[in-house]
């Protein structure tokens, strides 16, 4: 690949580059529009559309509403109803860029812009609440596409379920999954309401235990002297299994709908016993069998603490805290050239608070808040590392924002500013940034809207990568913590056209991301040929992103389709190096529901990316779901990656001059992967009213370098 040391160069190169990658994008572009905005056209040509009133009234097709900072979806009865779990619902409403793993039970971004934090009535969830979550209590799902700091770091979507509240009655069940794979999970729970209060208890115990995994890793090395030194790693023996516990307590307390108080206890336990990989080495004058060891022992209460109160009929305030304590063991070995062992004891403490203000005035809405957090963090490393990090971070946030419409105008402004200190022994940083948000919009008819997007926002690194320690991961390389890198800014612009009828959902989307002085990656070697990655503050990184998507009901609440497609173009420029990358991405689904059964299909062609110096490769997916619903159960068989002998989970390339390493992992445990589930939920008594929630927060970073 042509590397360039400045940002100029690889203007001059549009023409070799950008061009031909525009004619490709554009008659992509009208391909698609082709199959899926003609048939737009003729739908409303043929006046095909269904009344369709929010609120008490049934819907019988998915609704979508767009929004200012992205969707409201309305999912139908019949997709409720053929939903064993918070999970399965979301994997039939087909969201543009999430994938949903019922069988891992997990949520992700496809696009690699970060991660996907769930809600159910504006609280964090995690597996246990979406396990336990009747689909029939849900009214609606807030997507949110472009969520602020309030959600917390990294975080790329917001996925907010609103249920109806329960006054009444009792919920038991319990959900079980088996795969043919080394791998399950059960999970009871139980919920009880008498009048205001409502009583929840959960155990969820998970495990795998798989055997298949294979890292194949080839490497070249240009040494000082000039010459180039080749090892492959190549993995023939490998064991990777878990064991995890979750149990769960909350109590709510709902005044009516003027305030609802709510306290939760959870403890999270995890042990991870003696994994390991045996490797295959060679390099130019040897080959021998090298072995890697890991264990960890985690420990995670929190605490969670939230009060909602309606002041008046158009004014409201919510306060949440949330205390997590996190302690870590772990010890890692690794024999290549020489015995190399480390053990980490970790203790995280952490205190995140929030307040928030609303009012709903005659001709918008205005909104106040505050966030802010405190963290402690002690990894003391023994062995071959001698390190003992303590850092200390406080985070202080402060927002306003008013959102209203006026005519066929819509519109979200917001300012913010956000204050990050950090300190670690010698090394400390203040940082201040101003962050504006805007969203403007216009209805051109009900059913066409235009939409633009701004908001501009910091993005911190892990913990662990602004620590002072340095761990060797084989005979060469080493990974350092960077202590003095600090926050850079963030700069997104979207513009979306949309299309929303009762049946039918189609949009197209360009949105260009800036990150200024990213932390980006650095390799560096040493007089010794050591090879160590770090990370400094850098130049900037940009991506590009285009995307078509629809979702349309060919048949009402029997048959429903989704496809989306686009272009995904990179810009990565280092203190040193210019790497540009560009990748297509797809994906669809199909859900029929026919008498008590329900058939699903999925596939996605996976994600392309370049950052820093690694372009990388996260696998594709598909999943055949077929479930038959009996009563109060409800049985259901999933096959992903049907057909494959061995699955490309996935597949990365460092770029750097000195070091080019390919490292690709197959599985054969995630290929032709059978998996069962039964499910069954008691309801006794229920009775439902609506109640609403907005905030809440989590913290999981241990801060140790992995």
């Amino acid at each position: 690949m042509k590397r360039t040391s400045n940002k100029q160069k690889c203007i001059f190169c549009l023409s070799d580059v950008w061009w031909p990658c525009i004619r490709e994008m554009l008659r992509k572009i009208l391909l698609f529009s082709i199959m899926f905005i003609t048939p737009t056209f003729l739908v409303i040509a043929q006046n095909v559309d269904k009344s369709v009133t929010l609120g008490e009234v049934e819907i019988k097709a998915t609704q979508v509403i767009n929004k200012s900072d992205g969707m409201l979806i309305y999912p139908s009865e019949v997709q409720k109803e053929f939903s064993d779990s918070g999970y399965s619902l979301l994997q039939k409403l087909s969201l543009p860029n999430i994938r949903i793993d019922e069988v891992a039970c997990s949520v992700i971004a496809i696009d690699n812009r970060g991660s996907v934090q769930l809600r159910i009535d504006g609280i964090v969830v995690g597996k246990s609440e979406m396990m336990l979550l009747d689909p029939n209590r849900i009214r609606r799902i807030d997507f949110i596409e472009s969520p602020g700091i309030r959600y917390g770091d990294d975080i790329a979507y917001v996925i907010n379920i609103i249920t109806k509240r329960a006054d009444s009655g009792y919920t038991i069940g319990t959900n079980l999954t088996q795969s043919v794979a080394n791998s399950g999970e059960a999970m009871v729970y139980g919920n009880w309401n008498i009048g205001r209060s409502e009583v929840s208890l959960s155990y969820d115990f998970n495990y795998k235990d798989f055997k298949g995994n294979r890292l194949q890793e080839t490497t070249a090395y240009v040494l000082n002297d000039g010459s180039v030194y080749t090892v492959h790693r190549n993995d023939f023996a490998s064991r990777d299994r878990y064991f995890n516990n979750t149990f769960k307590l909350s109590y709510n307390f709902a005044d009516s709908l003027h305030s609802v108080f709510q306290i939760s206890l959870t403890g999270d336990f995890c042990h991870v016993p003696d994994n390991n990989n045996r490797k295959n080495i060679m390099d130019d004058i040897r080959h021998y069998v090298a072995t890697q060891q890991s264990r960890n022992l985690t420990a995670s209460p929190v605490l969670d603490i939230y009060y909602y109160r309606r002041l008046t009929s158009r004014q409201s305030f919510v306060l949440n805290m949330v205390g997590t304590y996190i302690d870590t063991d772990s010890s890692n070995s690794y024999d290549e050239g020489s015995l190399y062992h480390y053990t980490v004891d970790g203790k995280t403490y952490s205190l995140i608070g929030e307040t928030l203000y609303e009012n709903r005035l005659k001709y918008f809405t205005f909104s106040f808040g505050i966030n802010y957090m405190q963290k402690s963090t002690r990894n003391e490393y023994g062995g071959n590392v001698t390190s003992l990090n303590v850092i200390h971070n406080n985070r202080l946030y402060a927002f306003a924002d008013i959102k209203g419409s006026w005519n066929k105008f819509f519109y979200a402004a917001g300012i913010g500013a956000s204050y990050l200190h950090y300190s670690q022994q010698k090394h400390n940083y203040d940082y201040w940034l101003f962050r504006p948000k805007l969203s403007l919009g216009y209805n051109f008819v009900d059913c066409l809207q235009l939409k633009y997007d701004f908001q501009c926002k910091e993005h911190v690194s892990r913990i662990a990568m602004i620590s002072d320690a340095m761990i060797r991961i084989n005979s060469m390389e080493w990974i350092a913590g960077s202590p003095d890198l600090k926050p850079n800014r963030d700069m997104e612009n979207v513009v979306r056209l949309s299309y929303n009828k009762a049946r039918w959902h189609s949009f197209v989307q360009g949105s260009y991301k800036m990150c200024i002085h990213s932390n980006m990656a650095a390799y560096e070697r040493t007089v010794d040929d050591k090879f160590i990655y770090t990370q400094r503050n850098q130049k900037e990184i940009d991506a590009l992103n285009i995307m078509l998507y629809t979702d349309f009901w060919i048949i009402p609440d029997k048959l429903s389709v989704m496809a989306y497609g686009g272009l995904f173009r990179c810009f990565n420029w280092g203190d040193d190096y210019t790497h540009c990358y560009t990748a297509y991405y797809a994906s669809g689904n199909v859900n029929a529901y026919i008498g008590d059964f329900s058939l699903s299909v999925y596939a996605d062609n996976g994600w392309r990316f370049l950052e820093g110096e690694t372009r990388g490769y996260n696998g594709f997916d598909v999943a055949l779901k077929s479930s038959y619903k009996y009563k109060n159960w409800q049985f259901s068989i999933i096959w992903q990656r049907p057909l494959i002998s061995k699955y490309k989970m996935y597949e990365s390339e460092v770029l750097n001059r000195n070091l080019n390493k390919i490292s690709t992992l197959y599985s054969t445990d995630n290929a032709n992967l059978i998996t069962f589930k039964v499910s069954w939920r008691l309801n006794k008594g229920r009775r439902y009213k609506s109640t609403e929630k907005t905030i809440h927060l989590a913290d999981d970073d241990t801060g140790i370098i992995r």
